[in-house]
């Protein structure tokens, strides 16, 4: 196991090919969970992602981390600033965007490193409140952020157009938990 330091540090431009590369990963990701729901990568999401997140670094109300050891981004986070949002019915709060850790760098507190800078930024910024959503397929990252002191309270729920039917559900966390009693 590499034992160099990871460092947490606010993005640069020269961050953005980095950054367009595991966003891709992300779409990837979620598009596997549910592609109906879910946009597939193109190919020009790395670019267009990358674009977007570079976009980000300009504003205030915003923060994009990169986490980096040995020279090389192996994640990021993206949160920013939210005044009220009547759709959603909630107050001012800091949202968590995006947390991508590279694969091969899962499993060793990366994710966790950029959670902890991200919130830090955002209770610097006066945040009343952290709100983020997660795919209901990503388990590892629901215990993340359980962890990490978040609760559920919202669900999405999808319904395609025309009544199609849906993918294959799959059981909630808690649900299989007690199908199991």
């Amino acid at each position: 196991m590499d034992k160099t330091p990871i460092v947490i540090r606010p993005a640069s431009p020269q961050d953005v090919p980095s950054l367009g590369r595991l966003g891709v990963l992300m779409v990837r990701t979620h598009h596997a969970f549910d592609p109906r729901r879910f946009i597939a990568p193109a190919p020009r999401t790395a670019e267009r992602y990358g674009a977007f997140l570079g976009e980000q670094l300009a504003k205030r109300s915003a923060v994009v981390l990169v986490a980096v050891r040995r020279a090389r981004v192996i994640g990021y986070a993206y949160a920013g600033l939210e005044g009220y949002d009547y759709m959603a019915l909630r107050g001012p709060a800091g949202a968590l965007y995006d947390i991508v850790v590279a694969p091969a760098h899962r499993g060793r507190g990366v994710g966790r490193l950029l959670l902890d800078a991200a919130l830090a930024w955002l209770d610097a910024q006066g945040a009343p409140r952290a709100v983020l959503s997660t795919a209901e397929q990503n388990v590892p990252a629901q215990r993340l952020f359980a962890r990490a002191g978040f609760r559920r309270t919202m669900i999405e729920m999808t319904r395609e157009a025309h009544g199609g039917p849906a993918p294959a559900a799959r059981a909630h966390p808690r649900s299989a938990k007690r199908s199991k009693r």
